[in-house]
């Protein structure tokens, strides 16, 4: 086990993984370490898959942009697995004029930042789609969003890391960043007793919700909140389309598999009142699934009769303002972080990951990251 390494990973999710992968291209040694005993155990295996720009916030559109640009396209080559990315567009759905001027507002912002995205009739939406409920009256339509599998993709960058000679090691959770003279200067990671040094000058946080833990080790703080999901997969069914689907009101969310079978998520909004199991997970209960089915449904009738073979429960790192983090910290040199990805962090993650290994590398990254910093919420002077 290495104990020693350029950079030190937190985190083995999709952005953690790939953070290693890039840092380790880049010929850097690396070690990263995951509290649970899964690689990808949080929200990267445990997502709709989408690879959208439209309905996000400006802030992130200059990240997620530049990755579906550069990193998305050449993924599946890169990584030697098929991760399923098919840049079929991206259909979110209104069925009130509220919802529509919801998508208005969302696409504005979207095409200030020079994303091909427009509002559409039922008729349009129709086109697109003819599965679709007639209650829909419109939607905004993104052709260069879409989606791919969480599974593979972030077993792919694991894989590439690894053999680019990065080392994971799970079951180490970490209790602490080790500074000296104020600068990052490793990790302390281990369960009771038997902890662990690890030593290295850079640190990268990638650890989903629990980040805040570790990061209040050098006073650092980011405001977010855990946050249950869902997701369904249902039995394989004819191909119908090719599109990411999502709605005005968030309430339905997913897509139709390289091989028939839709994921498709939600919320019943009950977060604090579900049971937790192992890893702090919450079952997915009745009611989170039953709600589930009825924003579907709500959307996509054809889909009445389909068998749901399994389901699966999560939690997002929700931020206050809805948006990602990704930055250095000014205050701690030697310390990055990559967290409160609110939800939809699979299809921004590569590019997160690759920028803040390129910052860590040279200095500078090809995405601008400023709105993503860290300290954005602090009060004006």
């Amino acid at each position: 086990m290495m104990t020693k390494a350029d950079v030190i990973v937190i985190g083995a999710g999709i952005v953690g993984n790939a953070t290693a992968y890039y840092l380790a291209k880049k010929g850097k040694s690396v070690i990263v370490l995951e509290a649970t005993d899964f690689i990808g155990n949080g929200g990267s295996s445990r997502n709709g898959g989408g690879v959208r720009q439209s309905g996000r916030n400006p802030k992130e559109l200059p990240l997620m942009v530049w990755g579906v640009k550069n990193i998305w396209p050449t993924l599946s080559e890169e990584l030697g697995v098929d991760t399923e990315y098919t840049q079929g567009g991206n259909l979110r759905l209104g069925k009130t004029e509220d919802h529509l001027k919801i998508l208005q507002k969302l696409a504005d912002g979207a095409t200030k930042c020079g994303v091909d995205v427009k509002m559409i009739d039922a008729a349009e939406v129709k086109k697109i789609n003819p599965y679709l409920s007639d209650e829909v009256i419109g939607a905004s339509w993104c052709p260069t969003d879409g989606h791919a599998n969480p599974l593979t993709t972030t077993l792919g960058y694991y894989k590439k890391a690894r053999e680019l000679g990065a080392d994971f090691i799970t079951g180490a959770p970490v209790s602490r960043i080790v500074t000296k003279a104020g600068k990052v200067c490793g990790v302390e990671a281990g369960t009771g007793d038997e902890k662990t040094i690890f030593e290295a000058e850079t640190v990268v946080v990638a650890a989903g919700y629990e980040s805040n833990e570790i990061l209040s080790t050098v006073g650092i703080n980011i405001p977010m909140k855990k946050h249950a999901l869902t997701c369904l997969v249902t039995e394989a069914e004819p191909q119908m389309f090719k599109q990411m689907l999502g709605t005005a009101m968030a309430d339905f969310y997913g897509h139709q598999t390289k091989h028939g079978s839709f994921v498709m998520g939600g919320t019943d909004g009950y977060d604090e009142v579900h049971p937790r199991i192992d890893n702090d997970y919450p079952l997915v209960g009745s009611s989170m699934v039953s709600a589930t089915s009825r924003g579907i449904l709500g959307y996509f009738p054809i889909l009445k009769d389909a068998k749901v073979v399994r389901a699966w429960g999560g939690y997002g790192d929700f931020c206050v303002d809805g948006c990602a983090t990704v930055s250095k910290v000014d205050e701690v040199p030697g310390l990055y972080v990559e967290c409160s990805f609110t939800g939809h962090g699979f299809g921004i993650g590569p590019a997160a990951a690759y920028n803040i290994a390129e910052l860590i590398c040279t200095g500078s990254c090809p995405a601008d990251i400023s709105p993503l910093r860290y300290d954005r919420f602090k009060p004006a002077k």
